[in-house]
């Protein structure tokens, strides 16, 4: 993951100098979104999971909220203003009942401060906003994983930042899985990590399911 990081990094550079957006990597990623709903069209009016790995590694999310319609939208090494950029092609066509989005991850590894993280969230909420009025949204609280600890006072402010914007919103949600995955001496915990300690195994995303549940029924049905 660490390599492929790096690449984007050069690659969003790159595109840069040659004055293309750093976003146009993801192309084909989006375009195969869209071929896969011309061919099977997903509901309308349902849940959308969107972001970074944490949410494309989540093959089971569908199971997991079996009570409501779920489409997952995720593409691994984002940033969160990617999903803002691609909100018109991943979001707009299926008029969600309700967001969640995980991002801000890569955004910190790739050295964006805790304020941009906060500022491209409503960003985010905005460009949604602006073709579904007043849709709920929920972030999914930044991690706190065993790979990035060194990260763990930029999470937490990023963290601190979009729950104080959350509070300020009508039905825009902070869903606080951070304090949950910390252990007793407030550091991150390898047993909710796969072996790489930056994406979650079953462990991880059961206790996400239990902080989730409650907001996607709600919001869902």
């Amino acid at each position: 993951m660490k390599i492929l990081l790096s690449l984007l990094l050069v690659f969003g550079s790159c595109l840069a100098c040659a004055g293309e957006s750093p976003h146009s990597y993801w192309n084909p990623a989006i375009a195969a979104f869209e071929a896969a709903d011309r061919a099977n069209p997903p509901p309308q009016h349902a849940v959308l999971f969107i972001g970074s790995s944490s949410i494309e590694h989540w093959k089971t999310v569908a199971a997991d909220f079996p009570e409501v319609q779920v489409i997952n939208r995720g593409f691994g090494g984002s940033v969160l203003s990617d999903s803002t950029y691609f909100a018109d092609r991943i979001i707009a066509p299926y008029h969600p009942r309700a967001i969640v989005l995980y991002a801000g991850d890569n955004d910190l590894y790739y050295q964006h401060t805790p304020q941009q993280v906060r500022d491209d969230f409503v960003a985010f909420v905005h460009k949604v906003r602006s073709f579904d009025p007043g849709v709920p949204v929920a972030f999914v609280a930044i991690k706190p994983s065993v790979a990035r600890q060194s990260l763990l006072p930029q999470i937490e402010q990023a963290n601190r930042l979009i729950r104080s914007y959350a509070a300020t919103q009508h039905d825009v949600a902070y869903i606080d899985v951070f304090t949950p995955m910390l252990g007793s001496d407030g550091q991150p915990q390898q047993k909710w990590f796969g072996p790489d300690g930056l994406h979650m195994n079953r462990s991880g995303y059961l206790l996400w399911i239990g902080l989730l549940k409650p907001w996607v029924d709600a919001h869902g049905r």
